[in-house]
């Protein structure tokens, strides 16, 4: 609805105040302007709008790819970072989305890829600690697919202005509840999906009551998302999954 333009940012912030939400996320490949930045009108008209509806902009993130073998396209998207890093910023935002990418060679083995990726979140990290904005990792199965190795990076890259968002839905496993429990002391941010992930990668309903329990005792004290990737209508969706985890609490 949003790339449409059947829903704008305003529409989904008043969404999300009659919902009675505290915040939303501005992501930024939503805004028109992307991957160039926003004039300074159009996110002060958010950061206003948000004020008038009690809301707070908890967040923004960007696409990038940090684990291609072409330096030229990681260091574009390193500036890319540092120049959404100063939207955030002015938006208010403390957390900034950034992934790994997914690798398409076979030319270099994953531990050598690593290096490079942990460069690169070593440079975003301290943007972010120059703009006051956390560079947060969504683990997205691109290329760290369990929760130790995304564990691994964080500890890898050791800055308090590096950190987790604790993605749900993308964590292929087993038992993907015990890989969230293992990840929970790591998140920053916590990214709930109506699924998560087998083995396989085969998605199944998530049990949005038990993650609120793994939150719950994590005694996690930040924000918590809500997004659909299901057909249907998505308020009705993510109405469901906002209104079972709240009981949940």
């Amino acid at each position: 609805m949003l790339r449409s333009g059947e829903m704008t940012f305003f529409d989904m912030m008043d969404f999300c105040a009659e919902l009675g939400m505290d915040a939303v996320d501005l992501t930024g490949y939503y805004f028109s302007s992307y991957p160039e930045i926003p004039p300074n009108k159009e996110l002060f008209a958010l950061k206003r709008r948000a004020l008038d509806l009690g809301l707070d902009i908890a967040w923004t993130g960007v696409r990038n790819n940090f684990v291609t073998p072409d330096v030229n396209i990681r260091n574009t998207d390193k500036e890319l970072i540092k120049n959404w890093l100063e939207i955030s910023s002015k938006l208010g935002a403390t957390i900034m989305r950034v992934f790994t990418g997914r690798n398409k060679s076979e030319d270099f083995s994953k531990d050598e890829i690593k290096e490079w990726l942990v460069k690169d979140f070593k440079t975003c990290a301290k943007y972010g600690e120059e703009l006051g904005v956390i560079v947060g990792l969504q683990n997205h199965d691109e290329f760290l697919f369990t929760s130790d190795e995304v564990i691994d990076i964080i500890k890898r890259v050791d800055s308090e202005w590096f950190g987790l968002i604790l993605d749900c839905g993308s964590l292929p496993s087993d038992d993907p509840y015990k890989e969230i429990e293992k990840l929970a002391p790591y998140g920053n941010y916590w990214f709930v999906k109506e699924h998560v992930k087998t083995k396989d990668s085969t998605k199944v309903p998530a049990d949005i009551v038990k993650i609120a329990s793994i939150i719950k005792q994590s005694n996690f004290q930040g924000y918590v998302s809500f997004e659909s990737l299901s057909e249907g209508d998505p308020k009705e969706i993510i109405s469901d999954m906002f209104n079972t985890f709240k009981k949940a609490l």
